[in-house]
């Protein structure tokens, strides 16, 4: 007889479903858990700042602080080296062109005025002695030329005497050919003395002018070497304030160095150093503002440096009318630099988040205000009070503006 074998209990193929279910379930819960503790951070809300972004007026400037300086400096350099001898004015005092700074002494300039001098004298008698020789020439040669011509003339006349009576059988052939030949012998002299006065006055006008001009040319040059002498005294270039003085008594000043300046203090500048961010759209004859006791004085970008400096470029700014009374150089102001023009936009006042994320993205806080996530943004202009936000956020919302170097890698913080 068959005998029935009993079913033991064990896992069945529908099992296997629930087991899968309930790992993937565990595997899940584990990421969250795992992911919420990495990626969130805990903060007190006090202790962060917050802003609502807003619609509004974006006012395209910026806020620059400027130094006042004089409106030009001219700089002193000396144009003769020298031992200084006497120094006559103070640095800090009021000049007038040409007033004499400092005097100079120079011994090798002296000497080479006397060489000067003694070459001027030698050229000056060289000159005397040829129009001396050239004016006897001149007048030996012009006699010379007289007497060939009265000979000629007396000489021509008997031989026409002698060929008419010889025509007539008067005189021998012998007494009429040497008439003759005394005439052609005369006209060949005259003939030579008078292109030997053409050509010696010839002479005297083109050599003497050479000389006159070499003497102007040793003139002029003693006159240089004069001027040189008078470069010793270093005088002021413009009227203004001496700036600094870089000279002491019995300090030798080399030909070129720079020995001071002088600041022309009949109008002002501003001189500001602005961030590199701003290079592209900082140009010439942007208007600029200045606020001093209540009243607005305003500037125009004169000048902009290309060169970068430590992050940031130089620029100079004039006054356009009116300045403060009371304005004097080494001050120090605020002023309004307008960009552009001002145009309707979403506003996000200025925090210190934008340096650490570069105004890509930003932490937003939520509706119900317990937490705060990451969001990338989009931030276009700024100026001393907000960004002109373009992309990523909406009116009403609030966003973290204090620093976020805090936050570490995290994606959401949860305000306590």
């Amino acid at each position: 007889m068959d005998i029935q074998l009993e079913k033991k209990n064990g896992l069945r193929p529908k099992h296997y479903g629930y087991i899968a279910l309930g790992v993937l379930l565990l595997f899940v819960g584990y990421q969250i858990i795992f992911a919420s503790s990495v990626s969130t951070f805990r903060v007190d809300k006090e202790k962060l700042s917050l802003a609502t972004v807003s619609q509004g007026k974006f006012d395209d400037y910026i806020t620059i602080s400027g130094n006042v300086a004089p409106i030009a400096t001219i700089y002193m350099d000396a144009y003769e080296g020298g031992r200084v001898e006497e120094k006559l004015i103070e640095e800090g005092s009021m000049v007038k062109k040409g007033d004499i700074i400092l005097r100079l002494d120079n011994i090798n300039l002296y000497e080479q005025i006397l060489q000067s001098e003694s070459g001027l004298a030698l050229k000056q008698n060289d000159l005397r002695s040829t129009k001396l020789t050239f004016d006897s020439r001149q007048v030996e040669g012009r006699r010379s030329l007289a007497t060939a011509a009265t000979e000629l003339q007396r000489l021509k006349r008997n031989f026409e005497q002698n060929r008419a009576l010889y025509e007539e059988e008067l005189i021998s052939k012998e007494e009429y050919l040497t008439s003759k030949e005394n005439f052609e012998l005369s006209q060949k002299q005259y003939d030579i003395i008078k292109v030997q006065t053409e050509n010696d006055d010839q002479v005297r006008k083109t050599s003497l002018p050479v000389l006159e001009a070499d003497l102007n040319r040793m003139q002029k040059t003693l006159g240089m070497v004069y001027q040189r002498l008078d470069h010793l005294n270093v005088r002021a270039p413009a009227d203004g304030q001496l700036g600094f003085l870089d000279a002491e008594i019995g300090q030798n000043i080399a030909q070129g160095q720079r020995i001071g300046q002088i600041n022309v203090l009949t109008d002002y500048k501003i001189e500001a150093h602005i961030d590199e961010h701003y290079i592209d759209r900082v140009k010439r004859d942007l208007v600029a503002e200045l606020q001093r006791n209540g009243k607005h004085f305003p500037l125009r970008v004169r000048k902009v440096y290309p060169e970068v400096r430590n992050g940031r470029f130089k620029v100079d700014l004039v006054f356009i009318a009116e300045k403060p009374e009371t304005i004097r150089t080494g001050q120090s102001y605020n002023i309004r630099l307008q960009l552009g023009e001002s145009n309707d936009a979403l506003l996000l006042p200025k925090g210190s988040f934008f340096q650490s994320t570069g105004g890509q993205w930003a932490f937003v806080v939520a509706a119900n205000g317990d937490e705060a996530n990451k969001r990338n943004i989009r931030i276009g202009k700024q100026n001393s009070q907000y960004y002109e936000v373009l992309e990523g956020l909406e009116a009403g919302e609030k966003v973290i503006t204090s620093n976020y170097d805090a936050f570490g890698e995290a994606e959401k913080i949860v305000l306590k």
